[in-house]
């Protein structure tokens, strides 16, 4: 369904260029959820703005559905727009506040000339609301009015009423309360099965990741560390990033002993990112060539890819 090739996102201020983005390939086939996770700053949520064209990439190619749609225009880009869309992290910061739940839905069914007949609609409109576990009853309220999670259900309605083949979840569930994460995670669950949607699901948190994902991608400072299965990445990580992060994960068994992966330093500027690996200069495996020698991203198996010079 996407093909990313090479893609690059620089950003340039007075002084300097922020590779946000540098040189991210991957493919996301129709019908799972690729999980993108590493640290804040890394680059992840500007790739799932790029791969949407909210954001014009630098360099690189996009395909979705076989098209190229990497430098298409504006009036190009709107049917496609009706197969891709995002669920944004912040419920309270992405809902108008002057505007109705119901009106906030019938707004993108407007937009793209969805349902005409007002009758329809309303029908339409009452369908979503209902599909996201709230009650018609809601529609006349306003987005205040409403708990975080509450909110975040009202605008995966408002994605869903353009029918997307395609969601990038940019972080849908780090603003909520624990208890209301997971509920969140099953309903994004629920609806891929029910209505065969395709995900790219950012997050932080790597628990949530694994819950919901198919493969998962390891970022660091706009590169991709490590991509692969879902359960090869949790049961045997190849990068020293991915297996610093995982150790982090707490367990459930308190008396189960786990081997924690301090990392030393902080996470490099992306105004200067380290040569070489941009990894080494926290990695505890560092060897001399770490230090001026970029990892190429090489094949381990079948499905699994790592950039590191452990691997030959």
């Amino acid at each position: 369904m996407l093909s990313l090739n090479d893609l690059k996102m620089h950003f340039k201020s007075r002084h300097h260029i922020v590779k946000a983005v540098d040189g991210v390939s991957f493919d996301i086939a129709e019908g799972e959820t690729l999980g993108l996770v590493g640290e804040s700053g890394c680059g992840k949520s500007t790739l799932g703005r790029c791969i949407l064209r909210l954001y014009e990439p630098t360099a690189g190619k996009i395909e979705f559905e076989g098209r190229d749609i990497t430098h298409l225009k504006s009036r190009q880009l709107n049917p496609i727009r009706r197969r891709m869309q995002i669920i944004f992290q912040d419920p309270y910061a992405s809902l108008n506040p002057r505007m109705s739940i119901d009106n906030i839905i019938k707004e993108a069914l407007q937009i793209h000339g969805l349902f005409p007949n007002k009758k329809e609609r309303e029908e339409r409109v009452a369908e979503l609301i209902s599909l996201v576990g709230l009650r018609p009853e809601v529609l006349s309220r306003y987005p205040h009015e409403f708990s975080g999670g509450q909110r975040q259900r009202i605008g995966i309605a408002r994605v869903l009423a353009i029918e997307p083949r395609f969601i990038v979840c940019d972080e849908p569930v780090s603003a909520l309360d624990v208890s209301i994460q997971a509920q969140i995670v099953n309903l994004l669950q629920d609806l891929q099965e029910k209505l065969k949607l395709t995900y790219l699901f950012i997050a932080h948190d790597l628990m949530i990741v694994k819950h919901i994902s198919t493969r998962i991608a390891v970022m660091y400072l706009g590169n991709l560390a490590e991509i692969g299965p879902s359960n090869q990445i949790y049961e045997d990580p190849k990068h020293p990033y991915t297996q610093a992060l995982l150790s982090a994960v707490p367990v459930p068994d308190p008396g189960a002993k786990k081997q924690r992966i301090k990392l030393t330093g902080e996470l490099p500027s992306p105004l200067n990112p380290p040569a070489g690996c941009k990894f080494h200069t926290r990695c505890p495996y560092v060897m001399p060539h770490c230090k001026t020698i970029v990892p190429p991203l090489i094949q381990l198996g079948k499905d699994r890819k790592v950039a590191c010079h452990l691997y030959p």
